[in-house]
């Protein structure tokens, strides 16, 4: 086993582009994606165990939560973790430190991926996708420092009633939105749509993509079609779409990435 374990939940690719920098940082890693199921749930001969997720409708990405429950970390490990939000951190950061007691934590917003939410122009403050990589690549140098150093940070995430009650609301959105969901006449047929759903909720069907209900909201398919070509229904149609530059889909499907 790796020196370093970091388990990874990432859509659009920019919370795996961050879990490898770090990865690299500080070197013999696994990094060990939650995207399904982690196939490296023992984690205990680790001497760092880290998690880098995104914050979704408010708390963790899919089924990460059990994902957590199920993975052992030695009790001398040093424990991290680093979230990517949209407007802000939400309640996945107290529930992952519920259940293993982080030592130091941290987020970053990223207001680009949430493009079903708001055009890049009118988030607060205004960005771009270029602003928003720039400022990810400057965390990943902050988060690198402070693990290698061994910070701890002083507070516990921040738990409130408020963050618990959106997270409910906006998960049962899902299903309503994922109805919305539509390829147009861009589309190639060429499946990278069906490759890239964690939930394996699109299959082609003469050619053409077909989504289920069961979406987690990660928008790992708007965002990494070549054609631009999948929309939720028209709030989508004109916005730029904002996939990691450094992933690829076949590295993000990925189980398990291992970093010397």
């Amino acid at each position: 086993m790796s020196e370093n374990i970091i388990y990874c939940y990432s859509g659009a690719g920019h919370c795996l582009s961050m879990a490898k920098s770090i990865a690299t940082a500080l070197g013999d890693t696994d990094i060990v994606m939650m995207r399904r199921f982690p196939v490296l749930t023992d984690a205990r001969s680790a001497k760092r165990v880290g998690f880098v997720f995104s914050c979704m409708a408010g708390g963790l990405p899919g089924d990460v939560e059990d994902y957590v429950k199920a993975i052992q970390i030695a009790p001398d490990a040093y424990r991290f973790a680093v979230e990517q939000y949209a407007g802000y951190l939400g309640c996945g950061m107290r529930k992952i430190d519920e259940i293993v007691r982080l030592d130091y934590w941290t987020g970053i917003s990223n207001h680009s991926t949430a493009i079903w939410l708001m055009p890049h122009q009118l988030t607060l403050p205004p960005t771009t996708p270029k602003m928003a990589q720039h400022r990810i690549d400057c965390k990943v140098n902050e988060v690198v420092q402070a693990v290698l150093a061994g910070k701890r940070s002083e507070k516990r995430p921040p738990k409130e009633l408020a963050f618990e009650l959106m997270s409910k609301a906006l998960g049962k959105t899902h299903e309503k939105r994922a109805a919305k969901f539509q390829a147009n006449d861009k589309c190639i047929s060429c499946g990278t749509c069906v490759k890239v759903c964690p939930r394996e909720n699109i299959q082609l069907a003469d050619g053409r993509p077909v989504f289920g209900t069961n979406c987690m909201g990660c928008l790992g398919c708007v965002q990494f079609c070549p054609q631009h070509a999948i929309d939720i229904g028209r709030v989508t149609a004109n916005r730029e779409r904002f996939p990691d530059p450094k992933i690829n889909v076949a590295e993000l499907t990925e189980p398990l990435i291992h970093i010397d």
